[in-house]
């Protein structure tokens, strides 16, 4: 086509990969899948339009990854890890190590020499952070203990692509050995304490100066600036520009303003990443593909096999049971998107050829895009597991002695779960908690709750909690997958019991409900209702009026529920009625027409409508006084009923309402 420019390669990749996001998007993949299409269709290799200048976008790129990383910077924290932290902060390295020694295994197989055996085994190691969120998102799986797990794993491995970038292209030089390692780890180290010392000052300092300012453009040019900046001072000093990016991102995510900073560079970053993962694409060969389809799909297999059963392992050798190692298994065994950044440092360096990049590019997109497949097998495979397998033993703690009987059974000892057992312990009602996390089962074992510890959706546990004499189960997951299991085997076991369950998407109601669930409780519409409920107060609507939209909205959600168990709708009806009723303060001074007078002299609720339930005087209060309580000056007089009843009221006693 000849030179268009620069301008116009840009304009072309930011059209081809918004056709390409949107398809991936319509097909519930990750957008890099498709921005890394988009770049195969507009490259060298398939003809037709094409960009100009191949080296000006990957110049461009460099950027998308000073960025990324930068971000990830922002984004670190060690309090995320708290949690998972022994598997993130020690298995994850063991993992990797694994990793690279198996894909060297696997290198040496494919007859490449040594070191570039080694770069595979580091590309292959790394995991992709975009699509597992995608994937846990889509089925549902966020908040549990397996997503926990996973993303605490793809934190550390995100932040080990830095300690690659800087050891792996010193292999290009054997001669040097350990000299020229050892001096690339000494120029980090300097730096890193540097940034330390200095950037935890000055960075915050000139971030809060530039804030006073109350200028967002200067604001986010000065966020981009440290990014970039320091990332070009890294480069000068010999080391990754990308390295310097992320340190700068980790010394200001310890200011108050980095939840800003994040904001403000996340759009930037979407932009400049979407150039590299589109120059990524570009130098995909759909021809490679079709003459190497045998080593692609051998490899995809060893890669998916050999990761799966490294995640698997090290999940259970760090104590995790029941469904978790399958769930990571099957959710990290694909190749990442910082395993991109990896290679792109090595085709810079000369570390690797184009054959072995065109190699593993084509092995890690085609693992992505198996990835919400895979996943999705969790479910089905640990129940053939337990079918055929042990089941893993019970344990239970604080069970009375006489034993379970017409109790309530929680399935889930988070904060709702535990928040729910303290009020049934405050009430005296009989309960059980059913927890799989070993670090709630701690809190819960604090707090003196009977707990017993496993997965809900298995029968073995469901019979310690003793689910067929309970009078109630109470899902509090979130995830409708998880608590359709749950009910699933509960109404095997104990038909017609009454269950109670919470969900985060309203779709998902309606599922739950078909599965035999009583009642479903949708936190964020409840919510919604109530900021709505209290904003139309403010704007003086009628109670009456306000309360009637808020009724017809939630019949409305919860129709199928009314229908199918009219108990359900009188509850809510009752719940209802008490919005109505509004309970206010009335003073009553020294020329009051109460004055002398008691209760059922004025005959207060045939005249007014209220109801007088709680009178404070000096400081005392009196509840729900006899007719024959005479009221005296200064007294505050706590009445409850409708709007016009409480107008009636104030009228009746000369005064105003508190």
């Amino acid at each position: 086509m000849g030179s268009i420019g620069i301008a116009a390669d840009i304009a072309l990749i930011v059209v081809s990969s918004l056709i390409g996001g949107m398809l991936a998007h319509r097909l519930k993949q990750p957008l890099i899948l498709g921005y890394i299409l988009a770049g195969v269709v507009i490259g060298p290799h398939t003809g037709g339009v094409t960009i100009s200048d191949l080296h000006e976008i990957e110049m461009l790129a460099e950027i998308g990854v000073a960025l990324l990383l930068f971000a990830l910077g922002l984004e670190f924290s060690l309090k995320d890890l708290k949690p998972v932290r022994n598997i993130a902060l020690i298995g994850t390295p063991i993992q990797i190590l694994l990793s690279m020694a198996f894909g060297y295994g696997i290198g040496r197989w494919l007859g490449l020499p040594g070191d570039s055996a080694i770069w595979l085994g580091g590309m292959i190691s790394l995991s992709s952070t975009m699509v597992t969120l995608k994937t846990l998102d889509n089925q549902g799986w966020m908040g549990t203990l397996s997503s926990r797990v996973m993303i605490g794993m793809l934190l550390v491995q995100d932040l080990a692509i830095v300690p690659m970038m800087i050891i792996l292209p010193q292999l290009n030089n054997p001669k040097a050995g350990l000299l020229v390692l050892g001096n690339a780890a000494v120029k980090a180290g300097i730096f890193l304490v540097g940034m330390v010392l200095v950037g935890i000052k000055l960075i915050p300092s000139l971030m809060r100066y530039v804030a006073r300012w109350n200028s967002r453009e200067l604001f986010i040019l000065a966020n981009t600036a440290i990014g970039l900046g320091v990332g070009y001072g890294t480069y000068l000093f010999g080391l990754s520009f990308a390295f310097g990016a992320f340190v700068a991102g980790m010394v200001l995510s310890e200011s108050e303003y980095s939840h800003q900073a994040l904001a403000d560079i996340l759009p930037l970053r979407d932009m400049f990443g979407l150039l590299f993962f589109a120059s990524v694409g570009m130098l995909l060969d759909p021809g490679f593909l079709m003459d190497n389809i045998g080593r692609v799909i051998i490899l995809v297999l060893l890669v998916t096999i050999g990761k799966g059963l490294v995640f698997g392992g090290l999940s259970m050798a760090f104590g995790y049971g029941n469904v978790v190692p399958f769930a990571a298994a099957l959710g990290l065994c694909q190749i990442g998107e910082f395993s991109f950044v990896l290679a792109r440092t090595g085709i810079a360096t000369n570390s690797i050829d184009q054959e072995l990049y065109a190699l593993i590019l084509t092995v890690a997109i085609v693992t992505m895009i198996l990835t919400p497949l895979l996943s999705s097998f969790t479910a089905p495979v640990y129940s053939l597991r337990n079918r055929f397998f042990k089941k893993a033993p019970i344990q239970s703690i604080n069970l009375p002695e006489t034993g379970l009987s017409d109790h309530i059974v929680i399935a889930g000892g988070g904060r709702i779960g535990q928040y729910v057992g303290d009020v049934m312990k405050r009430l005296s009602i009989p309960f059980v908690l059913i927890e799989i996390n070993c670090n709630r089962i701690d809190e819960i074992k604090k707090s003196g709750f009977p707990v017993i510890y496993g997965d809900a959706s298995q029968e073995v546990v469901l019979e310690a909690a003793r689910v067929a004499r309970a009078k109630m189960l109470i899902i509090t997951t979130p995830v409708a997958i998880i608590s359709k299991a749950v009910v699933d085997r509960a109404l095997t076991m104990a038909p017609g019991l009454y269950i109670l369950a919470r969900t985060e998407e309203i779709e998902h109601m309606q599922l739950l409900h078909d599965r035999g669930v009583s009642q479903v409780i949708q936190p964020e519409f409840e919510a919604g209702l109530e900021f709505i409920r209290q904003a139309l107060l403010q704007l003086s609507i009628p109670v009456e009026r306000i309360q009637q939209f808020t009724d017809e909205v939630r019949h409305e959600l919860y129709r199928p529920i009314y229908e199918s168990v009219p108990e359900s709708k009188t509850i809510n009806q009752l719940q209802n009625a008490t919005h109505l009723l509004q309970l206010k303060w009335i003073s009553v001074d020294s020329n009051s027409p109460l004055m002398g007078n008691t209760i059922g002299e004025l005959n207060i609720r045939r005249r007014t409508g209220a109801t007088v339930v709680s009178i404070m005087r000096q400081g005392k209060i009196y509840h729900n006084p006899q007719p024959a309580f005479r009221f005296e000056g200064n007294d505050l007089v706590g009445v409850i009923g409708r709007a016009a009843h409480l107008k009636a009221f104030a009228e009746l006693s000369g005064d105003d309402i508190v």
